[in-house]
């Protein structure tokens, strides 16, 4: 089909015209960012974490007293031992996305510059057991390296550390990380083993590059632990925590003792992340939706102030093929106008939000899947079914 009788067509009309490109344009733009966005925030919901996070089951217990605490948690580990289905069991100070970051930064040397600022994780006696560490170089603490641990400042006087597989690579590109030391402020510690990545305590403070930034120290039983890890059966895991929260209340009387599965506690980080998720589909359907009926109204509107012109036509013997083919071809002219000045918009809106809001940058496939979108809301003319004597009434 000839394209310049259409495209003097479209100069006639240009308000219309230009309404449609702007309104194609403008949904492309948003589209695709709000798609992107969406993705990004699935993927978060979705961050890998190197625990047994469906077995395992946390026990927080606060409000006892200080000078007994340390004391305190050999018998309470006894009692959550003791519970059937329980394999292991152990104290900590944290845990991953527990939203209450103690973070550190390690260098390589006393005066280096390469710097990570990591969570840390005290753990005692089986914590890498009550956790499901996964092991991927070098060992787990030997039970002798507990009893010289300790706090000072919230760092381990210990010797000894394990990190994950991402702190080894940022800090040991290419290198082995076994038997290296990190530093910070006047302390060192060996690293003794590498473990897959554990998520942080809080991973939106650590930056897309340090959400599995974590570090982990051995620690003799101290005031500080407040959490009990408890590992089991993913079917036994809500018996067994009601049972933990039983015995540590009757052996804590004036202690607070709550209860979570860690699957729980991991939905509880996400559910703002979920719920903005959420928003973003539904604004995107309404979005098309809006575009779609938009765009179905101008062109109705359009092809209604040309009804004489379509008459005419098919007076002379257009066929209704023919008058379709022709407004095909003008949609697809228009929509493919919009859609190229829609993914330079949607391009740059992607680098105002890098600069205002440190979003990422959006892949370059985004553009061209949102335009296919866009095109498959071709409006649904009627023009071809307008019959010759209704549209020539008016003449």
């Amino acid at each position: 089909m000839e394209i310049r009788p259409i495209l003097a067509s479209l100069r006639r009309h240009r308000i219309p015209a230009t309404l449609i490109v702007l309104e194609i344009a403008l949904a492309c733009a948003v589209l695709c960012n709000a798609v992107f966005m969406i993705g990004q925030r699935i993927a978060d919901i979705r961050w890998p974490n190197a625990i047994d996070e469906q077995g395992i089951s946390v026990v927080t217990v606060n409000g006892t007293d200080p000078r007994l605490a340390a004391s305190d948690i050999p018998r309470d580990l006894a009692a959550l031992r003791g519970i059937a289905g329980v394999t292991a069991a152990a104290a900590a100070t944290s845990m991953p996305l527990d939203q209450n970051p103690a973070l550190s930064d390690f260098t390589t040397a006393p005066d280096g510059k390469t710097t990570v600022n990591t969570s840390i994780y005290f753990l005692g006696s089986g914590g890498e057991q009550a956790l499901g560490l996964r092991l991927l170089a070098g060992r787990f603490f030997n039970a002798d390296e507990y009893a010289d641990s300790g706090t000072r400042d919230f760092n381990s006087t210990g010797h000894v550390v394990l990190i994950t597989q991402s702190d080894a690579r940022r800090l040991w590109p290419g290198q082995s990380a076994l038997g290296r030391n990190l530093y910070t402020n006047d302390r060192s510690w060996t690293v003794v083993g590498v473990v897959a990545d554990v998520l942080a305590q809080d991973p939106r403070f650590s930056g897309p590059g340090g959400r599995h930034s974590s570090v982990f120290f051995p620690l003799h039983p101290d005031a500080v632990m407040g959490d009990y890890v408890l590992r089991s059966a993913p079917r036994d895991r809500a018996r067994v925590l009601r049972e933990a929260t039983q015995a540590l209340g009757k052996l804590e009387p004036g202690a607070v003792v709550q209860g979570v599965t860690y699957a729980g506690m991991r939905g509880d980080y996400f559910a703002n992340t979920r719920s903005m998720a959420w928003m973003l589909v539904l604004v995107c359907v309404v979005m098309l939706a809006v575009t779609a009926f938009g765009i179905v109204g101008l062109t109705s509107f359009w092809v209604g102030q040309r009804r004489r012109q379509i008459g005419i036509r098919r007076a002379v013997g257009a066929t209704r093929g023919h008058i379709m083919q022709y407004f095909q071809t003008e949609n697809f002219l228009l929509g493919t106008a919009g859609v190229v000045l829609g993914m330079v918009l949607a391009f740059g809106i992607n680098l105002y939000l890098m600069q205002r809001y440190e979003i990422a940058r959006m892949p370059w496939y985004y553009l061209p899947a949102s335009a296919v979108a866009l095109w498959m809301l071709g409006p649904a003319l009627r023009a071809a079914a307008v019959p010759p004597v209704v549209a020539t009434r008016s003449v």
